[in-house]
């Protein structure tokens, strides 16, 4: 009888397997662990800013509306629109790179850039009517404008201008994945940096479906 043993195959791990995870599943649990704690930063952070708008609502109550009404509601509305499209195609990027179909992961992080591009633009587009009509507090602020119409503006640029930089980086972070994504690196066993982008995006989104309201369609509503 031979006292020879067969050699036991060992499975390899996964070339994208961090050496101090056992498995890509923990992996993934981890990444998308850790961009939930950053996302609840960004709550508090976001939070406060908030809560100084209530502060001031509640003290200029009709310059907080007559303010409202200086800003483009229809503008904002599209951006809205646009941002939720960018939801969707975000939400479909990540689901083909759990099937690992590169195709539709590029087609649909590409959409995703350039209606993020777009909101940017509209943006763009208010801030400078903003400037030509001196409704940008500091020296050039319209005076005949009372304090409070000044502090909305003030919070409104404060509030945007944060949210719109959370865009620019989500494009930036949405190059790289486009980038990996055309390499062919992101498939049904990796995909954990296509799944964590998409929670950072579906934040800046919701982000802004708040801003909406409490920014645009408050003078609206008083009008």
């Amino acid at each position: 009888m031979s006292n020879s043993t067969s050699p036991v195959s060992v499975a390899k791990p996964h070339p994208k397997l961090q050496s101090h995870f056992f498995s890509m599943d923990q992996q993934l649990e981890a990444s998308t662990l850790g961009m939930w704690v950053f996302l609840v930063t960004e709550v508090m952070f976001f939070g406060g800013l908030f809560m100084a708008y209530i502060v001031y609502r509640h003290m200029y109550p009709h310059a907080w509306v007559e303010a409202s009404a200086e800003l483009n509601w229809k503008l904002g509305g599209l951006n809205t629109g646009v941002l939720i499209c960018s939801s969707i195609t975000m939400a479909l990027a990540v689901r083909a790179a759990m099937i690992g179909n590169r195709t539709q992961q590029l087609i649909n992080i590409a959409l995703t850039s350039i209606l993020g591009a777009t909101f940017l633009v509209v943006k763009f587009f208010e801030y400078k009517a903003k400037f030509e009509h001196h409704l940008v507090p500091g020296p050039h602020f319209d005076p005949s404008l009372e304090q409070g119409m000044q502090i909305f503006f003030s919070l409104y640029f404060v509030m945007t201008g944060i949210h719109a930089l959370h865009m620019v980086i989500g494009l930036g972070i949405m190059a790289y994945i486009f980038i990996q994504a055309w390499k062919g690196t992101y498939n049904a066993e990796y995909f954990a940096p296509v799944e964590v982008s998409g929670l950072y995006w579906h934040f800046v989104d919701i982000v802004w479906i708040f801003l909406f309201p409490l920014l645009y369609l408050l003078g609206a509503h008083g009008a």
